[in-house]
């Protein structure tokens, strides 16, 4: 009955959330990636977030703690771009015909430098299938 009771309150004040959809003509699809890293202090898992938009409208979005436990920020950023990579590549197939410019906006410098180098070193042989993955879709899209 509190949990009723609670839900009822939350709803009302709520009413005036929403998503909004604009009828900007920019009709392309922009993802934005952050993670922190280790930011929990017992395990030292990592949370990665990630929003899609659509024409300025949030189509998609996602915030999840790792299962494991990442080695660097870079690592920790690199797995989000990867999970809205495989979104991307799901929205892209819906919307091929309408061929629909995509852009991809990571904060993390050494996350953008491994998407970008063709060549693996020691310190990123344990990505390299996400390496892979990112850099043919990459590819794919702006080639």
């Amino acid at each position: 009955m509190v949990a009723a009771l609670h839900l009822l309150r939350y709803l009302k004040g709520t009413l005036d959330f929403g998503l909004f959809y604009s009828n900007n003509l920019d009709f392309s699809v922009k993802a934005y990636t952050d993670s922190d890293w280790a930011s929990f202090p017992d395990t030292r898992k990592s949370v990665s977030d990630y929003c899609i938009f659509l024409r300025d409208s949030l189509v998609g979005w996602k915030s999840k703690k790792h299962h494991v436990v990442s080695l660097s920020s870079a690592k920790a950023e690199y797995r989000v771009v990867r999970h809205v990579v495989v979104e991307l590549v799901w929205l892209s197939q819906l919307l091929h015909d309408l061929t629909v410019p995509v852009s991809v906006f990571c904060n993390n410098m050494a996350a953008l430098h491994i998407a970008k180098n063709s060549v693996f070193h020691e310190r990123t042989k344990h990505i390299e299938v996400d390496c892979h993955f990112i850099r043919n879709k990459l590819a794919e899209w702006f080639l």
